[in-house]
């Protein structure tokens, strides 16, 4: 069967440095770490005591208060940057077709910090079974894309994909396939993320999987340097509208870039480690390509999921040059995740927003703090260090890969008519 084009047409973000996506944009191209010690508890005890926390959001900027008090973070961050994304796409909500448009979206762990702090309070009261009663609607991960659906009366598909780190990239591939297949022609997709609580710090430091970089917080997530110890834990949200091609040409919409692929696989190896042999990794990629009916040598830059762990950097370079061959070295790649971050289920929908920004200015942002080489890694490789660089970006590729061996990939492509 034909499948319809998808586009992008509107974009928001929430994130560590910049709370919208121009502040973001800018904090990208021009290398700035979002990482710095916790605000938001006392983090003297815990092995890591820094984050890439949102900086200056306050919650009763953009609800009633009442409002706001019903909602975790991650559900706020949600709504903030769909209306970012609603805005920048210009939409008519009045004229729309509501029964056609939908909203799917992504978040690892969802209400975090209300779950914790429920807890804290049942355990103050002697174990007294006080709880709020907003406690269970303010937790669980779908009410984020519920809100967004009651906000502008989208009737469509609705509903939020739980896959780790992968989430919002997942949620991204079913808005993509549900407008290609005729289901709806508008998306709301993304993702967001308030892990940076008490649970989160000190559920990842058991794990060993946080950098403990204490004493230099802004360097301490450094995608594919030698030194790297683990990931810098990240916050926030970002949007997509995503809209069928035809729909947003006959309203003469501004069309970002055209989104012509997703692939999925599992490593089916291990909860936490990636395949040695980047074998999922390198699935996906192919998956994707196959997907988007384009050949590896079309792509321009890889926005990859690099987190700064030693055993996820590898893998996935070695993926990159099993799918890519010599054309592995002619591209740019690079983790912003140096700068923001790891936003966990949100991290695939603000790198999303990265590669289409990526595609529109012709300008591919870095990967921070790099020191030292790996002897581990190819070096050859081009990932970016340091500084953005200037090239033409038609396609961009989005990895996004979580714990249990989830594997999601993206690609994004300049619009041709």
């Amino acid at each position: 069967m034909s499948l319809r084009r998808v586009v992008v047409t509107g974009i928001g973000a929430l994130t560590p440095i910049g709370n919208n996506v121009n502040d973001y944009w800018n904090g990208l191209k021009n290398g700035v770490s979002g990482a710095a010690p916790i605000t938001r508890f006392d983090a003297e005890k815990f092995r890591t005591q820094f984050a890439c926390e949102v900086k200056d959001f306050n919650a009763e900027d953009h609800f009633e208060r009442k409002d706001a008090r019903k909602m975790d973070p991650f559900t706020q961050y949600a709504l903030v940057v769909a209306d970012e994304a609603i805005i920048d796409s210009k939409l008519n909500l009045e004229t729309i077709d509501h029964d056609r448009a939908g909203v799917i979206w992504g978040s690892g762990i969802g209400g975090l910090y209300t779950f914790q702090e429920e807890m804290k309070a049942y355990t103050l009261n002697d174990n007294t079974p006080r709880f709020n009663p907003f406690f269970i609607p303010k937790m669980i991960a779908d009410i984020s894309a519920g809100y967004i659906s009651i906000k502008y009366s989208f009737r469509g598909p609705n509903f939020v994909t739980v896959s780790a780190c992968a989430s919002a990239t997942n949620a991204i591939i079913d808005a993509m396939n549900y407008i290609r297949l005729g289901h709806m022609d508008i998306a709301i997709s993304g993702g967001s993320e308030a892990a940076v609580t008490e649970a989160g710090i000190g559920g990842f430091n058991a794990m060993k999987a946080l950098s403990e970089r204490n004493d230099s917080p802004q360097t301490a997530s450094r995608p594919f340097d030698k030194d790297r110890d683990g990931f810098v834990l990240g916050e926030g949200a970002a949007a997509l509208i995503l809209e069928e091609y035809e729909h947003a040409k006959a309203r003469g919409a501004k069309i970002y870039a055209e989104l012509i692929g997703g692939g999925m696989s599992a490593d089916a190896y291990h909860i936490t480690a990636p395949h040695p042999e980047g074998l999922g990794a390198t699935n996906v990629m192919r998956n994707t390509l196959r997907d988007a009916n384009i050949k590896p040598e079309e792509v321009d830059y890889i926005n990859v999921h690099g987190t700064s762990t030693p055993l996820g950097d590898v893998s996935e370079t070695l993926a990159i040059k099993k799918i890519f061959g010599d054309h592995a070295y002619k591209l740019n790649i690079s983790s912003t995740k140096s700068m923001t971050g790891h936003l966990l289920g949100a991290a695939g929908a603000i790198e999303a927003v990265a590669c289409i920004k990526a595609v529109e200015n012709n300008l591919v942002p870095p990967t921070i703090n790099h020191f030292t080489d790996d002897e581990n890694l190819d070096n050859k490789l081009n990932l970016t260090f340091n500084k953005a660089q200037e090239r033409s970006v038609k396609v961009a590729m989005s990895n996004t890969f979580g714990f249990g061996g989830h594997n999601t990939s993206i690609i994004f492509r300049k619009l041709e008519e």
